[in-house]
């Protein structure tokens, strides 16, 4: 295979490597920015004794679903187990604030 094959068969592929580092970079940038957040809404949550039933259950939710690419990809139990337990918290607090809402 000469230069050229190998260049016109990356270009078929339009897998720029390029987009996807772009993309990474705002994945990360885009994590902390939802911790960030989060812990913001916390704090606040905290200081004016509202129910955080929601951030934890967004947080949780978040988790479960970065975990769950980890495993599919690693077979690793512990993954298996963030996405599992992450997600049936994540309902928890789902449930708990459904709950709150619906009984006040």
């Amino acid at each position: 295979m000469n230069k050229e094959d190998i260049l016109a068969r990356s270009r078929a592929e339009q897998n720029d490597e390029g987009m996807r580092d772009a993309e990474e970079k705002g994945r990360r940038i885009g994590i902390r920015a939802f911790c960030l957040v989060e812990l913001i809404v916390l704090i606040f949550n905290y200081c004016t004794d509202q129910p955080t039933y929601v951030p934890m259950s967004m947080f949780w939710a978040f988790t479960a679903a970065e975990a769950y690419p980890k495993y599919r990809f690693t077979g690793k139990r512990s993954f298996l187990a963030v996405t599992i337990l992450g997600s049936v918290v994540s309902l928890l607090f789902l449930v708990c604030h459904i709950l709150s809402v619906l009984l006040a």
